[in-house]
């Protein structure tokens, strides 16, 4: 199966990508954190994975919420309040974050005005190991596997917003008023 990376959607000279193959961090916590970043201006997002390393702030867990636990960090984030500190997944993401200020620099786009338009992660195949095998169910050995996930930052310059151009007072329909009847 092939992974359509999302970046054909955009125009090529005005985006960064960062992507990075079969990382061997678990999916669920590189989805969950790289979710929380998107959006975010590229030094504010930083900022955000170096909290999650010193647990002075929380990814909260949307879609893979199972069995995660409440916290107050998280609450602030998101409503449901479930949330952990996956610290790989956010050293990862920090490493392809400045990854992608240095192709950045590379371009010439101004690193300060750089945000994070969207993200696209999706697993790998699973990695058999020959150190050994997994006690199953039953008393049955399975061959020990890793869930090693692909996974793309995009990054933009942060672009002003285009008004249309507005019509005169005179070329507007008239309003009409609740209370008025025709």
């Amino acid at each position: 199966m092939q992974f359509i990376w999302q970046y054909r959607a955009y125009s090529i000279g005005q985006i960064i990508r960062a992507p990075y193959y079969e990382a061997t961090y678990l999916g669920m916590n590189t989805r969950e954190t790289a979710f929380a970043i998107r959006k975010l201006p590229l030094t504010k997002a930083k900022k955000y994975l170096e909290d999650v390393i010193a647990h002075k702030q929380a990814i909260p867990f949307r879609r893979f919420c199972g069995g995660v636990g409440q916290t107050a960090q998280a609450k602030n984030r998101h409503s449901n309040g479930q949330g952990r500190w996956p610290v790989k997944s956010a050293k990862f993401i920090l490493d392809l974050l400045k990854n992608a200020e240095s192709n950045a620099e590379v371009k010439g786009l101004d690193v300060d005005s750089l945000i994070i338009l969207t993200y696209k992660s999706k697993g790998a195949e699973h990695i058999v190991h020959t150190e050994g095998l997994t006690l199953c169910l039953f008393f049955r050995y399975a061959a020990y596997m890793s869930s090693p996930c692909h996974i793309e930052l995009i990054l933009s310059e942060k672009e002003e917003p285009v008004f249309s151009r507005s019509l005169p007072e005179t070329q507007l329909a008239p309003r009409k008023s609740k209370g008025a009847s025709s």
